[in-house]
């Protein structure tokens, strides 16, 4: 008996200065995370339009910023270098995956292909 109201007499209090306490869903600005990745995607897509083929890995780089994916591998002796950019949403999971991805293809520091992801 004495225990249960030495409990009580410790939790009361505690429990009720948590009654005010808010959670706050979103990011600092009261945006979701999927209205972030909505922003960035429709960002990215506008940035992609308006790239043109031949255009230089480091200037499509600067321009379109860090990409989300890339790789660099070696194909017939030419350096092939492969960016990965979020251009639209496949799964509601809040993680980027390279099927949600345009990717954009540099055969020898030279852009050669746009791809868009499936």
């Amino acid at each position: 008996m004495k225990k249960s109201i030495l409990a009580l007499i410790v939790l009361a209090p505690l429990t009720l200065g948590l009654t005010g306490c808010v959670i706050a869903v979103g990011g600092e600005d009261g945006k979701s995370s999927s209205a972030h990745f909505e922003d960035r995607e429709y960002e990215n897509r506008k940035k992609i339009a308006g790239i043109q083929l031949n255009r230089t890995l480091s200037d499509v780089s600067r321009e379109m910023g860090v990409a989300d994916f890339n790789e660099t591998y070696l194909d017939d002796g030419k350096t092939v270098n492969v960016l990965y950019y979020r251009t639209h949403r496949l799964h509601k999971d809040g993680l980027t995956t390279k099927d949600e991805c345009t990717k954009m293809i540099f055969v020898n520091n030279a852009l050669t292909a746009i791809e868009q992801g499936r």
